[in-house]
């Protein structure tokens, strides 16, 4: 229990914001952290190499988003979305980083799933390609070319706001 510990206290901020950041909303990301958690703990014993912990938990997080995700849409429930009306506070002391926060969440919702995913890992987890594509199970030449194309969405997006101001 002790080297679990040691371990997730060094993801445990990067596992929360990940998930906040796919899921778009405090609550979702809490329970998907904490499933990730519960199932990592629970299959610790099998981790072969302690040192792949991180890129470890980071997949089942993944998963776990992803069939939160799932469960939203075959339910017919709408994705939550935090720029709506009365899911974000103004004139708040913590406005300045809330709004920062909205404007990521509201660029990350113009990519897929996928898309979405590799950003985040990438920038919020701190992976290299070669990591996420273990991570995601995919091969590192569709990671990068994904990750690049994710790169220039977001970057039309942007061009594009900044056209409209």
């Amino acid at each position: 229990m002790e080297e679990f510990m040691k371990l997730y206290e060094t993801v445990y901020q990067d596992l929360y914001r990940v998930a906040y950041y796919y899921l778009g909303n405090g609550a979702d990301a809490e329970d998907a952290v904490q499933d990730a958690v519960l199932a990592a703990w629970e299959n610790f014993g099998k981790l072969r190499r302690k040192e792949a912990f991180r890129a470890w938990i980071f997949q089942i997080l993944a998963n776990v988003c992803k069939k939160s995700l799932r469960r939203r849409a075959l339910r017919g429930y709408p994705s939550e979305n935090p720029l709506q009306e009365g899911n974000a506070e103004k004139g708040t002391a913590a406005e300045g980083g809330l709004t920062e926060r909205l404007e990521i969440l509201e660029l990350l919702s113009g990519l897929d799933e996928e898309e979405r995913m590799i950003i985040l890992l990438s920038v919020f987890g701190g992976y290299k390609g070669e990591e996420i594509a273990g991570i995601l199970k995919r091969r590192h030449s569709t990671v990068r070319s994904r990750y690049r194309r994710a790169l220039k969405k977001l970057e039309r997006k942007l061009q594009q706001e900044e056209e409209s101001v």
